[in-house]
């Protein structure tokens, strides 16, 4: 039998989908399982892109521009300009989702062998993204106690080295909800430009920053204007998930000349998803203040509720819809997967995502779990509960 390669063997599995199984044979049991464990969210999709999709009246459904249509990348351009982003319609790549942006990227600024600096816990599938492209991924951790803030500059310049081709941050991060503040990205531009990096910066949680703290792009550092790659995707915005529709951003022309090779390559991005996402621009403002007051009133009693749990840590996030906690476990892969094969509190349990997967150094967030909250608050409380009554049993397990 033919042997796959050393890539397919080397590519991780997705900590957050690994215990898929496990939930779904607990399913078949009649457990009711509280899904927060990944970062889809129960928010309705707005009218104007499902309006837009239902009507649309075509005969042929034909390929789009590579780079993505026009039209679409034009009106992106007065999204941006709201945020005080300025780019035109050739600084922008449609893509298949935010995850083929990163892609893109990542073949694009990256040889095989180069290293790339990412703070730690970051999204899992970068990872994945990395081996794809055969970039490797030196982490630098950040802490819990701080919160998840940037690490110190000396930490990133302690393992810069020859093969040092870029950074990258997820702002507002995912999954530790972390808001970098324009003091700790003025510190990062300065590295940057100091050693002519690339700066790939993922920022599709924009609009869900809280507390009145203020987002800030890597789009508005002056000065290295050609080291930035901006990486966004519409499936958090519009709760368009399955549309798989993002955008990749650069003003170096020449990223972005070649970055349209990788693009011409994999022929063009949905059409409907397109269609869709051209009109979900026009979703009025009261939709995305309606949202993120679901997700602060979700966050605020989140985070109580797991700090008032014995021995349960969990810093205030600033942006998106996920949080880390800490808790009182040893081994936070066995203990998700327990939650799902032999835990039930009144036929219900709660499924977590090892924050070990959101690491890449070897045994950091052991006893941490990502939890996103993105069901309403009532199946929250049910889920806090069964987390609540599911740490004593364990305990009492394990001791």
């Amino acid at each position: 039998m033919p042997i796959i390669s050393h890539k397919a063997k080397a590519m991780p599995s997705s900590p957050i989908r690994k215990l898929v199984p496990f939930a779904e044979a607990a399913k078949k049991r009649g457990v009711k399982i509280y899904h927060l464990n990944i970062g889809q969210p129960d928010i309705e999709t707005p009218e104007s892109f499902l309006n837009a999709v239902k009507g649309w009246d075509v005969k042929v459904l034909e390929y789009s521009h590579s780079a993505g249509n026009e039209s679409y990348r034009k009106k992106l351009c007065n999204y941006y300009k709201e945020y005080n982003i300025n780019v035109d319609s050739n600084d922008i790549i449609i893509t298949c989702g935010g995850s083929e942006a990163i892609s893109i990227a990542m073949m694009t600024c990256f040889n095989p062998g180069d290293e790339i600096i990412i703070p730690e816990p970051f999204y899992a599938n970068y990872n994945g993204f990395g081996c794809a492209a055969n970039v490797v991924i030196k982490p630098i951790i950040s802490s819990i106690e701080s919160g998840f803030a940037l690490p110190l500059i000396e930490e990133f310049e302690k393992v810069i080295t020859p093969k040092t081709k870029g950074i990258m941050i997820c702002n507002p991060g995912n999954p530790t909800g972390y808001l970098y503040t324009k003091t700790e990205l003025e510190e990062l531009k300065v590295l940057v430009k100091k050693h002519d990096l690339f700066l790939l910066s993922d920022e599709v949680y924009r609009e869900f920053c809280y507390d009145g703290k203020e987002y800030i792009s890597v789009m508005q550092l002056e000065g290295i204007e050609n080291n930035v790659i901006l990486l966004d995707s519409i499936s958090k915005r519009y709760s368009a998930c399955g549309a798989r529709v993002g955008a990749m951003i650069t003003k170096n022309k020449d990223v972005m000349a070649s970055a349209l090779k990788f693009a011409q390559a994999r022929l063009s991005p949905p059409s409907y998803g397109q269609v869709g996402a051209e009109a979900a621009l026009d979703t009025p403002k009261s939709y995305f203040e309606a949202v993120k007051t679901e997700y602060i009133a979700r966050r605020d009693y989140v985070i109580e509720a797991l700090n008032k749990i014995p021995g349960v840590f969990c810093p205030k996030p600033s942006g998106a819809f996920y949080c880390i906690a800490r808790l009182p476990i040893d081994d936070a892969d066995k203990f998700c997967q327990w939650l799902l094969e032999s835990f039930s509190h009144k036929s219900q349990t709660v499924m977590l995502a090892p924050a070990t997967g959101f690491y890449s150094t070897p045994g950091a967030g052991k006893n941490e779990v990502r939890i996103a909250y993105v069901l309403k608050i009532e199946d929250l409380k049910n889920a806090v509960e069964c987390l609540e009554e599911a740490l004593k049993q364990y305990a009492s397990q394990t001791s």
